[in-house]
């Protein structure tokens, strides 16, 4: 049944006490487990894209890995603190839509959300192909069955999601924590080194550093700069969901998005500074991360450990988009740019709808890709720096209209972050362009009016029924209802039943078609409907077709052309079997019939379900 309200219900499930509902929400710990992998798994790739950039500048260039990464920092620390303010202003969650969407106007909130949308889809199937890369790295006999890998740790994750976001937390609280000890384990005890323990993972693997160099230009830096800021994706997933959290959601996932702004910062700074400090190169087929772990902590049981640690955590940082998209087109539908469902919730607060459908666009990414990175890696990120920009220009209106105690500097930081943030999404559209974020340059509007198409939609149905206008009081009209019958059984007595209960008037009707045998059936039927005797009068209309939908609604168009004012009901009567695998006997009339009538009148439509069992039928309108 269509809602037009704004209001959505929230599932069919049955209410929850308060406890047990917050039960099925996240804490502090949970959420970071829950939606910070996404931007902990790019402590793996961020670094390394800064270093592959400045190697076109050789040796001298990487020396300004730590200077590069130490800007990244500063705007994640700009993006911190803005999306923790976002937190506190917007508490139901949205982040850059629900800023765009209040101070910026309906469409650049639209372009936010879109951006959003396809970063997040993006992140499902990049974060699951990276980890299988990582996999069928250490086990290179895995890698012609990539896809069907891809696939299995895409059901997986969704199948987790799907049993409710605090599941999928604790699945995932122990990768997450094992990933970021590993990671601050090479910090901490590469800083003791004075010279790498081990280059046994670099050696024999040709070097990437371009030839001697002695200067580098702003272009470069800008571009590596820019490469190094993917490290910034899922930083607003904590913004997005703050429903997802438990009482007082707010302040959790303020604490949340401090906690993720630290490790993420403290993580990428010491592994540039160890970059430096060990003067690592960039080789062929071996990550920088690799080569880190093999300089800290020698290569051993514990360089295996940050491998396998990096494999699970970017295999399932996924679970990133999972917690925030879902929420996002919750809102979405909300304010009626989506279609309803997306902001059902099923008895695990899981919009599972939202779920299912970002499972199954990131499949198809992944059989569009053949499970292959660099594909996909083009594409990915721009989106996000779209909606950081968006996001914190709106927080500048905010502080400008709120004028709180400290709002200039908050307007100040806000639009200085939207000013590097704005920079950093035109370099990298236009450093990727041709590599594919044409796809993305197309796609952002392309959803933006789908959204709007759909708002339209739901504007026009809500005019035809008259919602926020106060309606004409109810009057009783004359009501008839029309019952096909084929046969005599206790189905169709059932049927009479409910028919007598529902109308003034009660009208049996049955199809007949020429030829000799039906004309026989038809006469049986009318003798034993005499014998009877309902009390219902039995109308028979003639086919020449063999159709059955068609002379029913010609019927009830005939009714409504006589009697205009008479409320028409076509009452299906139908059997319910058993079990499920029986639905297959069966031949399908009553669907047929009611597709027929509600396609060609305005008839209300009950389906009567007589269950083949103890119970008592039911009827469905």
């Amino acid at each position: 049944m269509l809602t037009t309200s704004k209001a959505v219900v929230s599932d069919a499930a049955p209410e929850e006490p308060p406890g047990a509902v917050d039960r099925h929400r996240l804490t502090a710990t949970q959420g970071l487990a829950a939606l910070s992998l996404d931007a902990m798994a790019s402590v793996a790739y961020g670094p390394e894209a800064v270093v592959l950039v400045l190697a076109g500048a050789g040796a001298y260039g990487l020396g300004f890995t730590l200077p590069v990464t130490l800007a990244i920092a500063g705007l994640l620390a700009v993006l911190v603190a803005s999306y923790r303010q976002v937190i506190a202003a917007f508490p139901s969650g949205g982040g850059s839509y629900a800023v765009a969407r209040r101070h910026l106007g309906a469409r650049t909130g639209l372009v936010a959300a879109a951006s959003l949308i396809l970063d997040y889809v993006l992140n499902v199937a990049v974060s699951v192909t990276a980890g299988v890369a990582a996999l069928t790295s250490a086990f290179p006999g895995l890698y012609g069955d990539r896809l069907v890998i891809c696939l299995g740790v895409l059901v997986l994750v969704t199948a987790v999601n799907l049993r409710g976001i605090v599941d999928s937390a604790k699945a995932f609280i122990v990768p997450t924590a094992v990933f970021i000890a590993s990671i601050l384990a090479i910090v901490v005890v590469g800083l003791f080194r004075s010279a790498p323990a081990s280059t046994y993972t670099a050696d024999g693997h040709a070097s990437v550093l371009a030839g001697n160099a002695t200067g580098v230009g702003a272009l470069l830096l800008l571009k590596a700069f820019a490469s190094g800021c993917s490290a910034l994706t899922g930083v607003e997933a904590v913004a997005n969901a703050v429903p997802s959290f438990r009482a007082p959601a707010a302040r959790r996932a303020q604490r949340t998005e401090v906690a993720l702004g630290a490790l993420l910062g403290v993580m990428l700074v010491g592994l540039s500074v160890l970059i430096g400090r060990f003067h690592l190169q960039p080789v062929e087929g071996v990550t920088v991360l690799a080569q880190l772990a093999d300089a800290s902590l020698g290569h051993n049981w514990a360089f295996y450990v940050v491998q396998f640690a990096t494999v699970v955590l970017l295999a399932l940082a996924a679970n990133t988009s999972f917690g925030g998209l879902p929420v996002l087109m919750s809102l979405l539908a909300r304010d009626n740019y989506l279609p309803h469902v997306f902001g059902l919730k099923a008895d695990r607060q899981v919009h599972r709808h939202g779920v299912l459908a970002l499972a199954a666009v990131s499949a198809a990414l992944l059989v569009f890709s053949g499970g292959d990175t660099n594909t996909l890696v083009p594409l990915f990120a721009i989106g996000v720096f779209v909606g950081f920009t968006i996001c914190q220009t709106g927080m500048v209106i905010h502080w400008r209209g709120e004028r709180s105690p400290g709002w200039l500097w908050k307007a100040l930081l806000n639009g200085f972050g939207a000013v590097l943030t704005g920079v950093s999404a035109v370099v990298v559209t236009a450093i990727k362009f041709a590599e594919g974020a044409w796809l993305i340059v197309i796609a952002l509007p392309l959803l933006v009016l789908a959204f709007e198409a759909v708002h339209r939609a739901y504007g026009r149905i809500a005019d035809r029924l008259g919602l926020g206008r106060v309606p004409e009081p109810p009057r009783r009209d004359r009501s008839l209802v029309i019952v096909p019958v084929s046969h005599l059984s206790r189905l169709t007595r059932e049927a009479l039943n409910a028919a007598v209960s529902l109308g003034d008037e009660v009208r049996a009707v049955t199809v007949s078609h020429p030829d000799e045998e039906d004309r026989r059936d038809t006469e049986a039927l009318r003798r034993d409907w005499e014998l009877w005797n309902p009390g219902v009068e039995l109308v028979e209309l003639t086919s020449q077709h063999r159709s059955l939908g068609r002379p029913v609604a010609a019927y009830v168009s005939r009714v409504h052309a006589y009697h205009p004012h008479t409320r028409v009901t076509v009452l299906i009567p139908e059997v319910e079997p058993a079990h499920i695998w029986q639905r297959v006997l069966q031949n399908q009339r009553g669907a047929v019939l009611a597709h027929a009538v509600r396609k060609d009148t305005d008839a209300v439509i009950c389906r009567l379900r007589f269950r083949l069992g103890p119970t008592a039928c039911r009827a469905e309108a």
